[in-house]
């Protein structure tokens, strides 16, 4: 099977100079949110290629993950860091995000994936869920056009990638044979990890530059950020995130009634200080 590595979207279809910027510069929960997200998405061919390897015989997802979803991933990385750029030109994105990949690129290695392929695909859906959520909680805060055209873009990226690793989740259970309880397991297990390896990560290093003062504070750094994640949890899209959640689990739909509206707070583990 081959794909069409043409983007659904470009950068250059952003007009960055229509930015009105008296609806976002003075934000600096906002700055945070975008300028962190743009740090991780933009070393996203390392995870990549841990994927890629991780799949090795595997011809179909390796194509899609090299040629399609490498590319659009990057490009979202590309997008948000020539936004933060244009809106805070003052900070210095390049020494930002080369102090974050020092340490990003040091702890994002194979070793983190599931053992199995399929419950490795049950976690990409996990991180998936998360970045989707993430955007359309952005495109939820701002009323910037730009931003709001930009995180719509970026979530429906993610949404139609989740759907994609699902649907090979699918295919590996059936060769793999593993139950709901493992699968609950690789879910768990990847949401409690989500904030150790990417977000919190990058919230500090852009900390660390804007505050330099505080650099070695942990007090400081979770006053400043927590307002942000604090910003971040009042708009995720509960429902949305609960349902994508709960999808590689193949409940009975009784079953899924019942443990939706409890599980509401799973949706927040995502992204909790």
């Amino acid at each position: 099977m081959s794909y069409n590595t043409s983007l659904p979207w470009t950068l250059e279809s952003l007009d960055l100079d229509r930015i009105e910027l008296d609806r976002v510069r003075h934000n600096e929960d906002l700055f945070f949110l975008l300028c962190s997200a743009s740090f991780v998405e933009s070393g996203s061919d390392l995870y990549t290629h841990n994927l890629v390897d991780h799949f090795a015989g595997d011809e179909t997802l390796q194509t899609w993950l090299s040629q399609h979803w490498e590319h659009e991933e990057l490009q979202h990385g590309r997008a948000l860091a020539a936004y933060v750029r244009k809106v805070w030109p003052e900070f210095d994105w390049e020494r930002g995000f080369k102090s974050f990949w020092d340490e990003y690129g040091a702890v994002c290695t194979a070793d983190e994936l599931e053992p199995s392929r399929g419950l490795e695909l049950a976690a990409r859906c996990v991180v998936e869920t998360g970045t989707a959520s993430l955007y359309r909680a952005l495109n939820d805060i701002t009323d910037e056009p730009v931003l709001k055209q930009l995180t719509n873009h970026i979530k429906s990226d993610e949404v139609r990638h989740f759907k994609h690793f699902y649907q090979h989740f699918r295919l590996y259970r059936e060769k793999e044979g593993f139950g709901r309880y493992k699968v609950f397991r690789a879910i768990l297990r990847r949401v409690n990890e989500i904030k150790s390896e990417d977000s919190d990560i990058a919230l500090r290093h852009v900390f660390n530059q804007c505050y330099p003062q505080h650099k070695d504070n942990p007090a400081e750094f979770k006053r400043i950020t927590g307002r942000a994640q604090a910003l971040l949890r009042r708009n995720i899209p509960a429902e949305m995130t609960v349902k994508m959640l709960l999808k590689p689990l193949d409940l009975p739909p009784r079953l899924q009634d019942m443990v939706e509206k409890p599980l509401a707070k799973m949706a927040e583990k995502l992204f909790l200080n």
